[in-house]
């Protein structure tokens, strides 16, 4: 989804979105959901800024990306 130098900055951000899970979930979900994660990315479109701003909200409120990613699903059936 993400080429040349775009590839390294979305890999660098999907480190913070661990850490900041971490920090907001753990001990109890240490890790990124991997649904989460699949959801951040389907949303994302392979755009960079689209996948900072729904990697922010993923942490505040998985479930808004959720909902999201499904009614995205559900339309490109």
């Amino acid at each position: 989804m993400f080429a040349g130098e775009r590839l390294e900055a979305a890999l660098d951000l999907l480190q913070l979105i661990d850490i900041a899970w971490h920090d907001c979930y753990g001990p109890r979900e240490l890790d990124v959901p991997p649904a989460v994660l699949d959801d951040v990315l389907l949303l994302s479109g392979g755009d960079l800024a689209a996948l900072i701003s729904v990697a922010r909200e993923a942490v505040i409120d998985f479930r808004d990306v959720r909902i999201a990613a499904d009614a995205n699903r559900a339309k490109n059936k």
